[in-house]
């Protein structure tokens, strides 16, 4: 038996062990770093994202929040599109994760604007009510910013001089949403994953008051937060005066508005509801 030629059995589990590893953990790589997997539109980071993606690993986001949408329905429904590899080449380390405390973050950038993300990270139930996410309002301090050039030219990123000047005077603050801003947004993946509106554009609550006490818990439920409960903006504009036809309405909150960062509702509330919450707004108008 071979247990009992101990040399042998040792040699031919090194054997396997290293083909194994070979398999697994180094011919990957051949296909991985193929040239032809690249991006174009993947550019490296800036010297305040980097920065802000070194403040983000310190205090430990990629503990709660993975960073890579699986090839799944479920993931790609949720987040967007899958995450490709060329997207992660100037990443080092990657923050894939594999645990998911908090959401996904691997196409957060470009979602919402800035101020949202200054209003969630002070207080993240004001956005996000059912949050379990610690305040960061402690990041309003001054960045440090003495090792940001050497950090620069030992990944070899491309800035200039004037990049590093114009750190001066920006916050911790500033850096992780500048970062989180980049990440995900360099592929323009958000216009071929937009969700489309078919048929006719016709309010079927036009003038139906019954609705209106739905579509106003769905506005406190997914608007408030940005434009306020009362409407008169905050994050996003005042809604109170909303001049424009229901059809304009409609399609602005059911496939959002990618220049104004907001997200498209069309997936979360459905043709229905999102006209309920048209119907309300557009009754506070007329009032």
């Amino acid at each position: 038996m071979i247990e009992k030629k101990p040399i042998i059995f040792l040699l031919l589990a090194t054997l396997t062990i290293l083909v194994g590893t070979v398999i697994t953990m180094v011919l990957p790589f051949r296909w991985i770093n193929d040239p032809k997997l690249a991006i174009a539109s993947v550019k490296p980071y800036t010297p305040l994202q980097l920065e802000g993606r070194d403040i983000y690993i310190r205090e430990g986001c990629n503990n709660c929040h993975t960073q890579t949408v699986r090839p799944l329905l479920s993931d790609t429904e949720r987040y967007g599109e899958y995450s490709k590899s060329g997207e992660f080449v100037y990443d080092q380390p990657f923050l894939w994760g594999s645990r998911r405390n908090g959401p996904d973050l691997a196409r957060i950038g470009g979602k919402y604007p800035d101020a949202w993300h200054v209003k969630h990270m002070k207080d993240p139930r004001s956005m996000v009510p059912r949050s379990n996410m610690p305040s960061y309002d402690f990041l309003n301090r001054p960045l440090d910013t003495s090792l940001s050039e050497k950090k620069m030219k030992a990944l070899k990123f491309p800035y200039t001089p004037a990049d590093i000047q114009a750190l001066q005077g920006k916050s911790e603050m500033d850096a992780i949403i500048a970062y989180m801003q980049k990440v995900g947004n360099d592929i323009p993946w958000r216009k071929t994953g937009k969700a489309e509106v078919l048929g006719e554009l016709k309010n079927p609550f036009q003038g139906n008051m019954s609705v209106l006490p739905e579509g106003q818990k769905l506005y406190a439920e997914h608007c408030a937060q940005c434009h306020g409960i009362e409407l008169k903006g905050e994050v996003g504009p005042d809604l109170r005066d909303l001049d424009q036809p229901d059809a304009k309405v409609f399609t602005s909150v059911y496939g959002g508005i990618a220049a104004g960062g907001m997200p498209s509702f069309g997936d979360t509330l459905g043709k229905e509801r999102t006209w309920k919450v048209v119907t309300y707004l557009k009754s506070v108008h007329r009032k």
